[in-house]
């Protein structure tokens, strides 16, 4: 099968590594020329993987005109860059397509999850199904053929079935799910739980504390998923407490090292004004604290990460004001 992906990012160059050794034709796409030319001439992304070869059947490009007669096209970009990526992937495309979604969050502006933004971006006519593969996974382990599982998620099953095999070998499973509002929620507001866990950390705090904090992070992500319309048992499972708990404590996850970093300082100005990195649950926090706000949906890890973030409250008194709420049943 011939299948694009579009982002040469760590993530990216994770899941074609896995794509081409299960026998797919594969082209990445980036618009870092420098990255490319890693790839191509060196076998190697050396701005995210310092030692690690690449399969030499890999290519890269920055023509995006590559993606023609793809059979799927791999979506490996930051979620603020989907809706323009897509649009512009379109026009090059005259079959259908799957498109397989990998990025987790909300469009700043509408608020709509990743599927939907796809699905707003790409002419129906040419879109086969939109499949989300995701769940707890680093593309540092990814890369190297550590063992992994994440879920290949659409209403379809049978859209899935087909990622599913696509995708799967003995390092790499993949399961199927069609809670498709449930998952895609799980997996976004995880990294905000992930910016809180970081925050602890800094600040000095223990296993107890992050222990607390995910669970009641799960507990958040599940109440504030199933008001959306996600099913309950979706956050039992990859897409919910798995994602969660390797997002919160893994130093890969970037979410996590820049809750880590805004703890040190006990003030997120610092971080938000240097950092250069993507950083999903920074504006997943805001989407979700204002979707909160207006639906009454009790959300008091999100608020505080949000006035942290936002509003310059010192991460120190966020964290006591959260231990200091009113008392009551778990």
């Amino acid at each position: 099968m011939k299948i694009s992906v579009l982002g040469s990012g760590s993530w990216g160059c994770a899941l074609a590594q896995i794509l081409v050794r299960n026998g797919h034709e594969v082209v990445l796409w980036g618009i870092d020329e420098t990255e490319v030319k890693d790839i191509n001439e060196n076998h190697m992304n050396s701005r995210y993987f310092k030692d690690v070869k690449l399969d030499e059947r890999l290519s890269a490009t920055t023509d995006l005109s590559m993606i023609q007669n793809s059979e799927a096209i791999l979506l490996a970009v930051p979620s603020i860059a989907i809706d323009d990526v897509m649009s512009k992937a379109d026009k090059y495309c005259e079959e259908p397509f799957y498109v397989i979604n990998v990025a987790k969050g909300f469009h700043p502006v509408t608020h709509e999850r990743m599927s939907e933004v796809i699905k707003r971006a790409v002419s129906k006519e040419k879109l086969r199904d939109v499949v989300s593969l995701i769940g707890p996974s680093h593309a540092e382990e990814v890369v190297i053929g550590l063992l992994t599982c994440v879920n290949a998620v659409c209403e379809n099953e049978d859209s899935a079935r087909v990622i599913q095999e696509m995708f799967s070998n003995d390092v790499f499973r993949v399961y199927r799910n069609t809670d498709v509002i449930g998952a895609e929620i799980g997996v976004a507001l995880k990294n905000v739980m992930a910016i809180a866990s970081g925050v602890l950390t800094g600040l000095g705090q223990g296993d107890n504390a992050r222990a607390a904090l995910m669970t009641r992070g799960l507990a958040e992500i599940a109440r504030y998923g199933i008001s959306m319309g996600g099913k309950p048992e979706t956050y039992l499972g990859l897409d919910g407490v798995g994602d969660l708990i390797v997002t919160c404590t893994s130093v890969h996850s970037r979410n996590f090292t820049a809750g880590l970093q805004i703890g040190k300082a006990d003030s997120a100005v610092e971080f938000l004004a240097n950092n250069k990195k993507t950083v999903e649950g920074i504006r997943c926090a805001k989407v979700v604290y204002e979707e909160a706000q207006k639906r009454g949906i009790s959300m008091p890890i999100t608020n505080e990460v949000y006035h942290v973030l936002f509003e310059g409250k010192k991460p120190s008194v966020a964290m006591v004001d959260l231990m200091n709420r009113e008392l009551k049943a778990e």
